[in-house]
C-alpha cells in the first residue's frame, strides 16, 4: 500500500487522505435505485423503449376521423336496438334456453382480422409464425416454424414460443367490452393439428393494476393425423398463472367478463408446426357438476 506524498498536501489534507486510504473503503454518495423511484411498464429485453408521448401516435387524419365517427354512430345504434331486444340481441327465452354458442368462426378474411400473431422475433428469436384461410376458406391454418435458439442480446436465456391471440373486443367510442360466458361451463372447439401440445390461454378482466398479466390456462392436446377431433375443456379445469408461473393463489375463472383467448406453443420441440382451427365456441354441459379442479386458499377460516 503507498502513501500519499507529504509534500504536496497541506497537514488537514494529509490526514484525511491517509485515513481514508488505510480505513475506510471508498464509497460514493448514497444513490436511490432507480426501481425504487418508478415502477415503468414492463419491457421485454431486447424490446426497444418507447419514448413517444400518447398523443404523438396518435393519426390526426380528417378523412379517418370521419370514417370512425360513421363506424362508431353505427355501433352505438346497434348497441340500443340490441337492448330492446335482450341479452346480446336475443330473446329472454333464447337466452336461457340457450346451450351452445359460436364465439369464433373462420369464414372469410374478416374473421382473420379478429386476430394477432407474434413469437419470439419480437425479443430477437428464430420462430416464425403465420396465419391465413384454410381450404375453401372454410378453416383458419396456424403454421410456422418452432425455434429454441435464445437471441444473442446477452439477457434472454430461453426462447422459443409463438401465439395466436384475438384483440380485445370494443364497443362504441372504443369502450371496454367483455364475453359474457356465464351461461356455459365448457370451451369447445373443432381442430386439427399434428399431434403438439398447446396452451389455451384466457384473459379477464382485471379490479388492480399488477393483475394485467395473469391469465388462465390450459393444455390443448392434438392427435395428428388427417381427422378433425372435437375438444371440450371445462372452465373450472383452467389454471392461473402470471407471466407463465403458475400461482400458488388459484381461483376460477370469471366467466363474465372474458376478454381474449390465445394459443400458445412452447413445447422446446425445433421444428414446423400446423394447427388447423373451425370453429371456437362454448357450451353448457349438464352434467359436468365441477365448481373448481384446483385446492383454493380458504378466505376466512373457521376457528
Amino acid at each position: 500500500m503507498s502513501l500519499p506524498k507529504i509534500s504536496r498536501l497541506p497537514p488537514a489534507r494529509l490526514l484525511t487522505s491517509v485515513h481514508q486510504q488505510l480505513f475506510l473503503p471508498a464509497v460514493g454518495p448514497p444513490t436511490v435505485p432507480r426501481r425504487a423511484v418508478s415502477h415503468g411498464e414492463y419491457r421485454r429485453p431486447g424490446q426497444p423503449r418507447d419514448d413517444k408521448f400518447p398523443w404523438q401516435k396518435i393519426n390526426f387524419d380528417f378523412s379517418k376521423g370521419l370514417e370512425g365517427v360513421k363506424k362508431h354512430f353505427a355501433l352505438l345504434k346497434k348497441e340500443f336496438s340490441e337492448r330492446w331486444v335482450g341479452p346480446d340481441g336475443k330473446t329472454l327465452t333464447e337466452h336461457i334456453l340457450e346451450q351452445n354458442r359460436v364465439v369464433w368462426e373462420f369464414r372469410g378474411t374478416e374473421s382473420l382480422e379478429q386476430w394477432a400473431v407474434s413469437s419470439d422475433r419480437e425479443i430477437g428469436g428464430q420462430s416464425e409464425i403465420y396465419l391465413k384461410l384454410g381450404k375453401n376458406n372454410n378453416t383458419c391454418l396456424l403454421y410456422g416454424t418452432l425455434s429454441s435458439t435464445p437471441p444473442k442480446d446477452g439477457e434472454t436465456r430461453y426462447s422459443g414460443y409463438c401465439n395466436m391471440r384475438s384483440k380485445k373486443p370494443l364497443a362504441s367510442f372504443d369502450r371496454k367490452k367483455h364475453y359474457d360466458w356465464s351461461s356455459f361451463n365448457t370451451l369447445h372447439m373443432r381442430v386439427r393439428g399434428d399431434g403438439r401440445p398447446w396452451m389455451i390461454n384466457i384473459a379477464a378482466e382485471t379490479y388492480f393494476a399488477h393483475q394485467k398479466d395473469d391469465i388462465y390456462s390450459y393444455f390443448l392436446y392434438t392427435r395428428g393425423g388427417p381427422y378433425w377431433q372435437d375438444v371440450k375443456i371445462p372452465f373450472s379445469k383452467f389454471f392461473i398463472t402470471h407471466r407463465g408461473r403458475i400461482q400458488d393463489d388459484q381461483h376460477p375463472l370469471w366467466v363474465d367478463k372474458v376478454n381474449t383467448i390465445g394459443f400458445t406453443l412452447g413445447d422446446k420441440t425445433d421444428g414446423p408446426f400446423q394447427l388447423e382451427i373451425d370453429y371456437i365456441g362454448v357450451c353448457k354441459d349438464t352434467a359436468h357438476t365441477e365448481e373448481f379442479a384446483y385446492e383454493a386458499y380458504k378466505r376466512n377460516p373457521e376457528i
